[in-house]
């Protein structure tokens, strides 16, 4: 179970202790599900978004905000949380955070390997062949994923498979 380190003080709480960034088609009615359940009936105040902000093509204002005010991001990657650019796009705004205010990180690799996103390769390799050409015109957004995608997969994290 992830419990927050000695480190943690209440003094410096922000109004989360943790934002969950996952995909919801992939994780949302099981391993996350019971994730932030059990977060939460452990007193850890957590983020999540709601299922019905997935149609959105942009970050919200909303979640943007939620990273900038949690004191960590759990990040549950899984078979198609590259394909989404929502969950590149908070991805990207959790390392930007991290980078700027030592915002904490915490990867789970549901059924991933770290490798493949690290090297961008098999699926995540397609997902972003996908995003190339929805967003030809933004090179940039897709490096600022890339790299972001990249940085997170070098953090030593959980690896699960099947449960």
């Amino acid at each position: 179970m992830l419990s927050l380190p000695s480190t943690y003080s209440p003094i410096s709480r922000k109004k989360y202790d943790v934002f969950l960034s996952f995909r919801g088609e992939d994780t949302r009615k099981n391993f996350t599900g019971h994730l932030y359940d059990a977060l939460k009936s452990s007193g850890i105040v957590t983020y999540r978004d709601d299922p019905k902000l997935e149609a959105g093509e942009e970050i919200a204002p909303e979640l943007s905000k939620a990273i900038q005010q949690s004191w960590c991001s759990v990040i549950v990657f899984s078979k198609t949380y590259t394909f989404s650019g929502w969950c590149l796009e908070e991805l990207a705004e959790i390392v930007q955070q991290k980078n700027a205010n030592g915002h904490k990180v915490f990867p789970i690799f549901y059924d991933v390997d770290p490798s493949d996103l690290r090297n961008q390769k098999e699926k995540v390799e397609e997902a972003f062949a996908k995003h190339e050409e929805r967003y030809k015109e933004d090179k940039d957004k897709i490096q600022k994923w890339r790299n972001a995608l990249a940085e997170v997969a070098k953090i030593k994290g959980w690896h699960l498979h099947n449960g």
